[in-house]
């Protein structure tokens, strides 16, 4: 069944919502929604207090380690953390807490040419049980490319059945950010929850333009209960008026409730 998964984006290492799409090397352009006023390791502590384990940290550029190390420290085995992993600080991470590495632009060379010798180089030094690949992505007209680069690179890996397949045989998850609707409170991409529902082989999180309660009950009909559901800028926790914390928790009891008739 879906369940909600909670999340901590840290830019400048502040707990932060940004509009995915306007994301980049510098800070021209970049559309912020909400900057807390509470650290990193409140919103983890809160997330363990509540049983919510699989939700993300990512940090979006630099200067955000110690407050990943701390939200991580928070809630130790709760929580993934992506932005910025490679083999050299994998163990690092899950050393200080992480129950996953989440990793994305490593996986391809500067180009945008998906490297088969850089995911076999992260799947030993983090392990396969505990990596997720991120293949946040963005439509084009034959369907979905993942994106790099603070979602800023269009890739050459397209988000297809035989990539799904492919991939799966070497991580434990996947993070789907729709960056063509993060951050809008919008509405989801209801084709690409359906297309991952339809065809992914492992667990998968879906983020992006989420922005009231009845969104994670689409997800759930779209994907058959198969994909789970992340809430940013709508979230009251993230200064949003959509979605609230209490309801997503009542969400989950009730998944949880009918995943155990």
């Amino acid at each position: 069944m879906t369940r909600f998964r909670p999340c901590i984006d840290l830019h400048s290492g502040q707990v932060k919502q940004i509009v995915g799409s306007t994301l980049s090397d510098t800070e021209a352009g970049l559309k912020t929604n909400f900057v807390s006023d509470r650290e990193a390791a409140w919103y983890g502590e809160l997330y363990g207090n509540d049983a919510l384990t699989g939700g993300h940290v990512i940090m979006l550029g630099p200067n955000n380690e110690a407050a990943a190390k701390s939200a991580l420290g928070a809630f130790p085995g709760g929580l993934q953390l992506g932005g910025g992993i490679r083999p050299c600080n994998a163990e690092e991470y899950l050393a200080a807490g992480a129950s996953h590495v989440i990793v994305t632009s490593y996986l391809f060379e500067t180009d945008g040419t998906f490297s088969q010798s850089r995911l076999d180089k992260i799947v030993a030094a983090a392990g396969k049980n505990r990596l997720v690949i991120d293949l946040s992505c963005k439509a084009t007209p034959t369907g979905w490319t993942v994106a790099m680069n603070r979602w800023q690179t269009l890739t050459d890996l397209h988000v297809t059945p035989e990539t799904l397949r492919q991939l799966a045989e070497h991580c434990a998850e996947f993070l789907i950010h729709a960056v063509d609707v993060e951050g809008k409170c919008e509405g989801i991409d209801e084709a690409l929850v359906a297309f991952l529902g339809e065809h992914s082989p492992i667990p998968m999180t879906y983020a992006g333009g989420i922005h009231r309660l009845e969104d994670l009950q689409r997800i759930q009909q779209l994907s058959d209960g198969r994909v789970d559901g992340t809430v940013g800028s709508a979230l009251d926790l993230f200064g949003g008026t959509g979605v609230r914390y209490a309801d997503c928790l009542a969400f989950n009891r009730r998944s949880n409730a009918i995943g155990l008739q």
